[in-house]
């Protein structure tokens, strides 16, 4: 199956809790030290990112991740405008931000007030740690993930749950909801 021949359907705005991230092909998210300059030189599908900016109503993300790059007007290139949540066991020591809330709770109860946030759109987990989490208390929707042609080597993981069970998973796009993905690559000339 090539990775084209059953396209996603498009992200519906559905009040889905829906952990989101372009991953390189070796499963990091950021590279070491929440590093994002990696993410650049890569196309997409016409209209994905306007597709994400329609149906999101809340970003809920990690301290780690926004101490590293705290800029909400960022999101989705700063399409995106709309509530975000940071999860931090420290909330007194975060420097305040337009539009974000420094949340002190139990991860269950940040993705509840970000759904209620998100007014029937969907909330988007950007932290490994707090997507595993929610994915262990089956508060995962759904998982999205855009492979990035690259291999890093190092950073942060999407997953990283070391001596815990493997998670199976469906595949929503296609007709074989255990099918692998096949996706082939070469090295890039210099």
């Amino acid at each position: 199956m090539e990775p084209m021949d059953n396209p996603p359907e498009r992200q519906t705005a559905a009040g889905k809790v829906l952990w989101h991230f372009t991953m390189s092909l070796d499963g990091f998210v950021a590279g070491p030290g929440h590093a994002m300059d990696w993410m650049t030189g890569f196309t997409s599908r016409p209209g994905l990112i306007e597709e994400y900016t329609e149906t999101t109503g809340a970003v809920l993300g990690g301290r780690r991740g926004w101490d590293a790059f705290p800029h909400a007007d960022a999101i989705y290139g700063g399409a995106w405008k709309g509530p975000l949540f940071v999860l931090t066991h420290h909330p007194e020591d975060a420097q305040p931000a337009e539009g974000v809330t420094f949340l002190s709770c139990d991860v269950a109860e940040a993705a509840r007030i970000g759904l209620e946030a998100a007014a029937g759109k969907n909330l988007e987990v950007f932290s490994p740690t707090i997507g595993r989490q929610l994915l262990e208390r089956g508060l995962i929707d759904e998982i999205d993930l855009h492979i990035a042609p690259v291999l890093l080597g190092d950073g942060v993981r999407l997953f990283d749950n070391p001596g815990g069970a493997p998670v199976r998973l469906e595949l929503l796009n296609g007709s074989e909801r255990t099918a692998e993905v096949f996706v082939r690559y070469r090295p890039a000339p210099a």
